[in-house]
């Protein structure tokens, strides 16, 4: 089934080329089903690059979804039109009386910041104790899911040696767990931040539990007991050349950035990066909207006041 969303869209043409069936508001009003409500908040710079990324994901399923885009309204954007914003995002405001199936929190690129030093860390807060009671199952990404954990968990982040960047081995810890339901024992994810989350932190908090761990990378997904969030410190929704396109990015800035690790062959920057991470990153969110969303939420999204 398709994902549907605003009919102009700039993500629509790139998901097209890609067969992905997208669905305009018109059509899905002839739709008798109750689909699933997503919205997304995204916080990266380059946000049209990021909508193609997980609409691609979300696309994945028989399920018919409506996704909806959100921004801060305390940051400005500065790689993204005011125009793309106003016609396809919503502030807080404007959503904050609505429900949701699930949420889906991007990282950014601000992780060597404190939290509290970040400009719309107060209207993110709002957000986070907004969703307990508005929305059913969140999925945290990188710095996202860093943020979240020190919110709800008081769970506080680390500054690594060096950024961590490239494609790292994952060893799945929980097979039990639905969100992991059809997984290898061990798959590919990239990762790119510099900052981490500790593992003892995380065992002594009763309601987590480390689900997915690198020995390279350290901890990847945390999920909560009760299926209503869950934390991934990588990016299994990256392209092919995202990483090549943020490690060129630092060599313009004069960072002087590590290659990125296990990318490109024989570490040539001049070759193709192998692509080993998308079957896993279609199948976790797959599983996500599947067992911890669509099996699990309420008919009527408005119960979730109630729990």
């Amino acid at each position: 089934m398709p994902i549907r969303v605003p009919k102009e869209l700039p993500a629509i043409k790139v998901l097209e080329k890609e067969k992905i069936f997208v669905m305009d508001e018109d059509r899905a009003m002839h739709q008798d089903i109750r689909p699933l409500e997503i919205l997304i908040l995204n916080l990266m710079p380059k946000k049209d690059e990021t909508e193609v990324q997980l609409l691609r994901l979300l696309s994945n399923t028989p399920l018919q979804i409506n996704v909806e885009f959100l921004y801060m309204s305390s940051h400005e954007a500065k790689n993204t039109s005011s125009d793309h914003l106003k016609r396809f995002y919503y502030q807080f405001q404007e959503v904050k009386e609505k429900f949701y199936d699930g949420l889906i929190i991007t990282g950014a690129p601000i992780e060597q910041l404190a939290f509290e030093e970040v400009d719309y860390w107060e209207e993110l807060q709002e957000i986070f104790k907004w969703c307990k009671s508005h929305v059913f199952s969140t999925f945290h990404i990188c710095w996202g899911a860093q943020a979240g954990l020190y919110y709800h968990h008081n769970i506080d982040k680390y500054l690594l040696e060096q950024k961590l960047t490239g494609v790292y081995a994952h060893d799945v810890l929980a097979p039990t767990w639905s969100i992991l339901k059809g997984f290898d024992d061990t798959f590919f994810a990239p990762h790119s931040r510099y900052t981490g989350v500790k593992r003892c932190d995380v065992d002594k908090t009763e309601e987590l539990e480390v689900l997915v761990e690198s020995k390279e990378a350290g901890l990847f997904l945390i999920g909560n007991k009760n299926n209503r969030a869950f934390y991934a410190t990588g990016h299994l929704e990256y392209d092919r050349e995202t990483l090549q396109k943020e490690f060129e990015r630092d060599q313009l800035k004069g960072i002087k950035p590590r290659l990125p690790q296990n990318y490109y062959p024989n570490d040539n920057t001049k070759e193709l990066p192998q692509l080993r991470w998308h079957m896993a990153a279609s199948l976790l969110f797959s599983n996500w909207l599947n067992y911890a969303v669509y099996q699990n939420t309420p008919y009527d999204l408005s119960k979730l006041l109630e729990e």
